[in-house]
């Protein structure tokens, strides 16, 4: 590429980096580095920090649409956003509840399941790792293809992490103990709790099934590599 491409191309590639989408994306981050700093200190402006830059998500994918600035780049930042900023609060978690097993091995399962999802929506050639019309599970096909749907088991899980951590008195506490006691209480947070719970459950549900589909792609793709090896 001659130096005249190479000015013209410049431009072009600092245009993406500043798609209004990718700079909410830019935001978003910057509010989780503010909320995860003061988590401890402050868990009232963690929870707002946090869940503002969890709506913007909604706000990127928007504007998105509407400014048609859709970029590869802009959906890898959203993702790794969403993964990193709900893998930190799942660590936070793990570091005040006992068995802190289960928070991590929530954070296994969340990573494990996008990722392979969005590295077997590569090798299959589909242009979005939401994509699952050819699925076998409805439930997967109703979680990508249903907005409200989706937003409901997203949301869930969020407000779920949010609620354990603002409830929590000191950092040894029995989860278990936590959610019963919390449930068993006549109030608007066992309300909120419960309906969280079960949007949390069909999340999971749904990463287990997601994780399981999507390494079925890649071991397809490895038997189809060997059938047509001369």
């Amino acid at each position: 590429m001659g130096k005249k491409e190479e000015e013209r191309a410049r431009p072009e590639k600092l245009s993406v980096y500043l798609y209004i989408p990718n700079i909410v994306g830019y935001m978003r981050v910057v509010l989780n580095c503010v909320a995860f700093a003061v988590c401890f200190s402050n868990k009232t402006l963690f929870s707002l920090l946090y869940f503002f830059s969890f709506c913007c998500d909604a706000v990127d994918g928007w504007c998105a649409r509407r400014f048609n600035q859709v970029s590869t780049f802009g959906a890898v930042l959203d993702m790794v956003t969403d993964r990193v900023s709900t893998a930190c609060l799942l660590v936070i978690l793990s570091q005040v509840y006992r068995p802190s097993l289960v928070f991590l091995s929530l954070l296994a399962l969340d990573i494990a399941s996008h990722w392979l999802q969005m590295y077997s929506t590569f090798l299959a050639g589909k242009s979005s790792h939401k994509d699952v019309k050819d699925s076998t599970s409805w439930l997967f096909r109703l979680y990508y293809g249903n907005r409200i749907f989706m937003c409901y088991c997203c949301v869930s899980c969020e407000v779920l992490y949010i609620i354990l951590l603002l409830i929590a008195k000191n950092q040894t506490e029995n989860l278990l103990n936590v959610v019963v006691s919390t449930l068993t209480q006549i109030s608007p947070l066992s309300f909120l709790l419960a309906l969280t719970l079960f949007g949390w459950s069909m999340k999971q549900t749904i990463n287990i099934i997601q994780m399981k589909t999507a390494a079925d792609v890649c071991v397809m793709y490895d038997i189809e590599k060997q059938q047509h090896k001369p």
